[in-house]
């Protein structure tokens, strides 16, 4: 790895380590609760970190779901205790369910992905509108990406509904968000050994609306690989998109556009089924600051990806995993 690349990893070890020592140092300077009752809600710091948190991490191959459940974890957020009202009584959901502090807050990590959705339809608004263009039958092109974005999604939507539970009550623990990075930056760093032997000549390049149907289908399996937290929705798409014979830009391309469908579908999701949770333990201010801390981090963190990649790859990001598998293991794996 050369200079270039260990001064980057330093860099984003260093935003690591220094947002869970920020959001460590809300609950004491050694990193502890104080032994108290949980917090009757949310508050407006918890609201910051986690937009930045989400905002830097979505659209990295760094897995923000991971990144916000060790963050959760940092910042106190995983009490199983129900959450009290002002006069002491429990906080119930209309269906009867006590609010605790660990649902209310897996449940805002979901809908503040809403900043990560606007900052990509904020950058490539011309996609999205070449997109509409296709569905209404006025563009040959933005038919044929439609086309292969609906595909993509399809395994997805599927699997996503059937597994839900089954990864939330497995795998949402520091221990296989540790597993999924290590394996994932081992992928990172064989797929990008691949791809620089495998580059497409300039005449045979693939773009999004040339992208086949099983090529399609086969980067949205990829997704569905993801998840497994601690993998990265990211990653998994823009190696796919590697395979699939993308160049970076496009593969990174392909990966946003997929992920506002997607995480528009599971913001929604969420927000209806734990809607009730959620706005009993978070006032509507943090609630938006928050999408709006995500929506501006997201939209730098795009812009610095798409440049990077067509420069440098995806081996960075694979060490920075391999970083953080560190950290998790060490801090958080008891």
């Amino acid at each position: 790895m050369n200079r270039f690349n260990l001064s980057r990893l330093c860099r984003l070890s260093c935003l690591s380590i220094s947002l869970l020592v920020a959001a460590g140092s809300i609950h004491g300077e050694d990193g502890t609760a104080p032994v108290a009752e949980p917090p009757a809600e949310l508050g407006w710091t918890d609201a910051v970190i986690l937009g930045l948190v989400e905002g830097i991490t979505e659209y990295l191959p760094i897995s923000s779901t991971g990144h916000l459940l060790i963050t959760n974890e940092v910042l106190k957020l995983n009490s199983e205790v129900p959450m009290l009202d002002e006069s002491g009584a429990p906080l119930m959901t209309p269906d009867g369910e006590a609010v605790t502090l660990k649902t209310a807050a897996d449940a805002y990590a979901i809908v503040i992905q809403a900043g990560a959705i606007l900052a990509v339809l904020f950058l490539y608004w011309s996609r999205v509108w070449q997109v509409i263009l296709g569905v209404l039958g006025l563009s040959p092109n933005g038919r044929l990406l439609a086309r292969n974005l609906i595909v993509a999604f399809l395994p997805a939507a599927v699997l996503g509904l059937l597994l839900d539970d089954w990864i939330e009550s497995m795998l949402f623990a520091p221990l296989p968000i540790a597993i999924a990075l290590i394996v994932g930056g081992f992928l990172m760093l064989a797929v990008e050994s691949w791809r620089k032997h495998q580059l497409p000549d300039d005449d045979d390049i693939v773009d999004l609306h040339t992208l086949g149907v099983r090529q399609s289908l086969f980067i949205g399996f990829m997704q569905c690989i993801a998840m497994w937290p601690g993998t990265s929705r990211s990653m998994m798409t823009i190696v796919g998109g590697y395979v699939a014979g993308l160049r970076p830009t496009k593969a990174a391309e392909f990966s946003f556009l997929l992920g506002l469908i997607t995480l528009t579908a599971a913001a929604g999701y969420k927000a209806v089924s734990s809607g009730p949770a959620l706005f009993l333990a978070i006032d509507m201010g943090p609630l938006l600051l928050g999408i709006f801390v995500a929506f501006v981090s997201a939209a730098l963190a795009v812009k610095w990806l798409v440049s990077y990649l067509t420069r440098h790859g995806l081996a960075i990001f694979a060490w920075y995993r391999f970083v953080l598998a560190g950290l998790v293991i060490f801090f958080l794996v008891r």
